[in-house]
């Protein structure tokens, strides 16, 4: 089959990439000249294991493109998958612009049947406005049908988590629609449902929601730990091997970031008040996710003896989670800027995401490894757990720094063997008395 797919970022790229190595013929549009020139260069615009190698094999089998030329890419296909972000304003809405443009482009491209696929993530009534847009803005009077396919990857396990989906959600106007996005998932064999376009945009947000909903629950329950010297680890243990409750997404730490859950879950609670709900649980949750990080900050600035100013914190890990370059929303930005207002300086090391940490503070100093980090540093905090850091040298760890303080916000080190070695530990929900 013939596609189109319209942006090249997280989403778009990586589906082009898996569609293309299925056997279809997939041009990927962007209106950046530098990206397409640098994806055309096979040069990945994002990190994400194993895209790099799936890009070069599908463009020299020539079933995968890039190109600038939005009219020719639509014009060449019959399906077009709309992948262009959403960002949040200021309101919490999200910024339906993108998904505008790209809706008015296909319109004035429309020279055949197609089938618009939404799989950008989009509020619900997003397919009508994209079906009233294409058609106010057609030239020629040909059919076409919206259709909502929303994505579930997450960022550093995108490309596994779209050829292994849990589910694929299809939303469309009759079943013979779906079938047509149904064929294209075929060969990977994976649990689908069908569904009207309304509840596949619906089931996106009220997803990401609920895990948003977990990660803040396990860090309320952390909290209160820390408060009666109970272990979260064995709490959150304990409570995962309920089946209906389940162990994902049940971590105790900073909270979450990225792209996803902290824009869909105030984008869902904008619809909710749009339609005269108040979502006050939602609400809860997306308030204790802003207070984690502050909590850590104050535990961090308390244990300096109530300031940062001219303390040296190390920072380890950058990116809002392992495995990706990802700045948003990233935890790490809290913890920078709080030591950098009270007078501080900061150190800072991340695997991958140093390069696009730089313009938001160039006035950090930026590592080539932990070890040089933690040389000198007051204090020493995890921000994000990559694995090498898991396993790095802690005696060497406790020789470079000038003050024995580790601050570990994704409780990855054994409490016990760290204070042991001697180290003034602090961790998430895990008091001293419960390690005894």
């Amino acid at each position: 089959m013939n596609i189109c797919v319209i942006g090249t970022g997280y989403v778009g790229l990586v589906t082009g990439c898996i569609f293309s190595d299925l056997g279809n013929e997939v041009i990927c549009v962007d209106k950046l000249p530098e990206k397409v020139a640098m994806l055309k260069r096979g040069e990945m615009p994002i990190y994400e294991p194993g895209l790099e190698e799936l890009v070069r094999r599908n463009v020299e089998d020539q079933r995968l493109s890039f190109t600038e030329d939005f009219q020719a890419a639509v014009e060449a296909s019959d399906v077009v998958f709309i992948c262009v972000g959403t960002p949040p304003m200021a309101n919490g809405d999200p910024d339906m612009s993108y998904v505008q443009d790209a809706a008015k482009g296909i319109a004035r491209a429309l020279n055949r049947y197609k089938v618009i696929v939404n799989k950008s993530t989009v509020p619900v009534g997003t397919g009508n406005m994209v079906r009233e847009i294409i058609e106010a803005n057609r030239r020629r009077n040909v059919d076409f049908d919206v259709v909502s396919n929303p994505e579930f990857l997450r960022e550093g396990s995108a490309i596994k988590d779209t050829l292994e989906p849990d589910r694929i959600v299809i939303g469309a106007p009759t079943q013979v629609v779906a079938m047509k996005i149904l064929e294209l998932y075929a060969p990977l064999e994976r649990p689908m449902i069908i569904t009207d376009v309304a509840s596949a945009e619906m089931i996106k947000y009220a997803s990401n929601a609920f895990l948003a909903t977990k990660i803040s629950f396990a860090n309320s329950i952390a909290n209160i730990c820390d408060a009666v010297g109970a272990d979260v680890i064995q709490v959150i243990k304990g409570m995962g091997m309920d089946a209906r409750i389940g162990s994902a997404f049940l971590n105790a730490g900073l909270g979450y970031g990225g792209s996803c859950f902290p824009k869909d879950s105030s984008a869902l609670v904008r619809t909710a008040e749009k339609n005269g709900y108040d979502f006050q649980l939602l609400k809860a949750v997306i308030d204790v996710n802003k207070e984690q990080p502050l909590r850590f900050i104050d535990r961090i600035r308390t244990a300096l003896g109530g300031s940062f100013k001219d303390k040296s914190i190390a920072v380890l890990g950058l990116a809002f989670k392992p495995n990706t370059d990802d700045m948003r929303d990233a935890k790490s930005l809290d913890v920078i800027a709080a030591v950098l207002a009270d007078g501080g300086t900061v150190k800072a090391y991340d695997p991958i995401a140093i390069e696009n940490t730089k313009p938001i503070f160039p006035q950090i100093t930026y590592t080539e490894n932990s070890y040089e980090a933690a040389e000198g540093a007051d204090a020493l905090v995890i921000v994000t757990e990559w694995n090498e850091f898991k396993l790095l040298n802690m005696d060497k760890i406790l020789t470079l720094m000038a003050n024995p303080l580790i601050f570990d916000g994704r409780n990855i080190y054994d409490p016990v063997k760290l204070r042991r070695a001697g180290f003034e530990y602090h961790c998430i929900g895990r008091t001293t008395a419960a390690l005894k």
